[in-house]
């Protein structure tokens, strides 16, 4: 009997323990999302595509965006309709780096952050804008000269670092 007072007592301990440490996990996650985006040096996953009149694409690649101070990356798929097609037909998705950028960062009222990035040394990709919570949670819309608009949405993550030779 002494057991189980004891266990009834200790219950509401331990359920707030969890419950602080949950929240100190998810404070830790949200100051390593803002240390990221402000230092402008992050990876956005696509998870999902969703192309203009289309329907959505859960993508099961690793597609992605890769953001840092000097160049900005992009291995990301195309669905929707193009009105020139590529030269090189290995080019189909929206694959390119770009060293020359325009990098706009402007906070949100509520919470997160948009991020506005104008390449200038490609010629297909006018504008990318990257909605981003504070949890990571991302939404791509990147904006074309010969292509339809295209939506992606996915998380925010740190870099992998580079490889040791």
């Amino acid at each position: 009997m002494k057991s189980l007072i004891t266990l009834l007592l200790l219950l509401p301990l331990t359920a707030t323990f969890a419950q602080s440490n949950a929240e100190d996990k998810k404070a830790a996650r949200q100051a390593a999302i803002k240390n990221m985006v402000e230092g402008q040096n992050y990876v956005f996953q696509a998870q999902q595509a969703l192309p203009l009149g289309g329907r959505t694409r859960q993508l099961t690649t690793d597609y992605d965006l890769k953001v840092t101070k000097e160049s900005i990356t992009s291995y990301l798929p195309y669905f929707g309709r193009a009105y020139t097609a590529p030269i090189d037909p290995t080019k189909g998705g929206i694959q390119f780096t770009s060293k020359d950028f325009d990098y706009n960062l402007t906070p949100n009222k509520k919470d997160g952050w948009t991020a506005v990035i104008k390449p200038k040394d490609n010629r297909d990709v006018q504008q990318m804008t990257l909605n981003i919570s504070s949890e990571g949670y991302t939404n791509l819309q990147v904006t074309s000269i010969n292509r339809q608009p295209i939506s992606f949405s996915g998380i925010i993550v740190a870099p992998k670092p580079p490889k040791k030779k």
